[in-house]
């Protein structure tokens, strides 16, 4: 209608110049309700905010408790505000939150805990994931996601749930377990076996 309309986070209206101020306060009640908040101008003037809220899935409290029980930290990467991250932490369990961050910046994330000599498993579903999947020590992307993030990706969570990793990980260490007790066997049989084969009993029978 002629008008100059600007959509988008506290960030991006700053940018332009617009103070957000009537509305900031009413915004951070929401943000700690865990819901994020995309502010809106009308011709450089604040005229109100979207909330936009993802919901929790009901299996995320619980996977994240298996983790712990495994003695695993959880961190969560995300571009959301600080105090929605902070909300939803509470909300699941979380251990650390990082927020505000560029979709480039996640795996930076990643490579200074790696830094900091942590062994990284992320998890992510989104094409701004992949190079954060791709870098970590093990890439996990949910099978709900983008085709990109399942590239980068060493393992896919087919039905894209957290309690997956708790299974898959499970899995791997009786899988370890497994090869382990076979090459044993094998290393038994062989050395018990050539020396037969080489006749050391013939002199015997």
């Amino acid at each position: 209608g002629g008008r100059r309309v600007a959509v988008g986070n506290l960030r991006h209206l700053e940018s332009l110049g617009i103070d957000v101020g009537p509305f900031r306060s009413r915004a951070d009640d929401r943000r700690r309700q865990a819901q994020s908040t995309v502010f809106v101008a009308l011709d450089g003037k604040p005229a109100g905010f979207l909330d936009v809220a993802d919901p929790i899935k009901p299996t995320t409290a619980e996977a994240i408790r298996a983790l712990h029980d495994e003695s695993i930290k959880v961190v969560m990467v995300t571009g959301d505000n600080r105090t929605t991250a902070d909300a939803v932490a509470k909300l699941t369990g979380i251990d650390r939150v990082e927020a505000d961050v560029l979709p480039d910046q996640k795996a930076a994330v990643v490579r200074r805990l790696q830094a900091q000599g942590e062994r990284v498993a992320m998890a992510g579903d989104g094409i701004n994931d992949a190079p954060a999947l791709a870098q970590a020590d093990v890439g996990i992307a949910m099978g709900t996601g983008t085709d990109v993030a399942m590239e980068s990706a060493g393992v896919t969570l087919v039905k894209g749930d957290l309690r997956g990793i708790v299974r898959a990980r499970r899995l791997s260490r009786v899988t370890m377990g497994n090869i382990r007790q076979n090459l044993f066997f094998a290393f038994i049989y062989n050395v018990l076996g050539v020396p037969l084969a080489a006749g050391v009993l013939y002199p015997v029978f």
